[in-house]
């Protein structure tokens, strides 16, 4: 059964949702056939990378709050990130453009390498306060997870999968999706934001019950001995 995860880069809530929804998998019997597919969204699909400016100043900018508000808010997502073992840095963040390190997540995908290309993208933005818009950056978190470093610059380098980006974004329009995370069982089920890691479990228990009626798993051989054939041979 297929879990579509539409997520930013840029969302605290993405990589605490990441984590929730990893633990309840865990503990789901049926986890190995269970396959997830992370989906690109933007955010802030104008923002200019720029690595001079600070979280805080964004915040203040965008949403139009005070300092001392935007303070607040990064303070209590850094102690919601700790309650699940991530160790966030928000005074370090770069602001940064996520369209090419989504076109990175999609050549990671096309390699197999989706999940680990979001948890790596994740870690660099909000523990180690890397510009995730940056190729070289990009090219480094690919090699760490197994990619080819020519293959992940001659990617950045081009237009490549800038269409697939699109797609995923479209797609999160027909789907409900307003803001992320957002989590899509099967095309049935939709969890909107990081939940707590009992609805998530929940939610895969409803969806994997219903899809399973439709998809049985396969018989599998138990022992093997002496028959005969529908050809005759015995």
């Amino acid at each position: 059964m297929k879990v579509e995860i539409w997520s930013d880069v840029m969302c605290p809530w993405c990589y605490i949702g990441k984590r929730k929804f990893e633990k309840a998998l865990e503990q789901f019997p049926q986890k190995e056939r269970i396959e997830v597919e992370w989906k690109s969204f933007q955010l802030n699909p104008d923002m200019e990378t720029d690595p001079n400016k600070n979280i805080v100043d964004y915040l203040v900018e965008a949403k139009g709050i005070t300092t001392d508000h935007a303070t607040q808010m990064l303070d209590n997502v850094t102690n919601v990130a700790a309650e699940v073992g991530l160790d966030y840095h928000m005074e370090k963040a770069v602001l940064a453009n996520s369209f090419d390190s989504h076109r990175f997540i999609q050549f990671a995908k096309k390699n197999r390498k989706g999940d680990a290309a979001e948890e790596q993208l994740f870690h660099a933005y909000f523990t180690e306060g890397k510009n995730t818009a940056d190729h070289n950056t990009l090219i480094d978190l690919g090699v760490k997870i197994g990619l080819d470093a020519g293959e992940v610059k001659s990617v950045l380098d081009s237009n490549q999968f800038a269409d697939d980006v699109r797609k995923d974004i479209y797609e999160a329009q027909q789907v409900g999706a307003r803001g992320v995370p957002f989590f899509v069982l099967d095309r049935k089920y939709a969890v909107s934001g990081a939940q707590q890691t009992e609805t998530f479990l929940g939610a895969l228990q409803k969806s994997f019950q219903e899809w399973e009626k439709e998809n049985p798993a396969p018989i599998q051989t138990y022992a093997e001995g002496d028959s005969c054939t529908t050809d005759g041979v015995c």
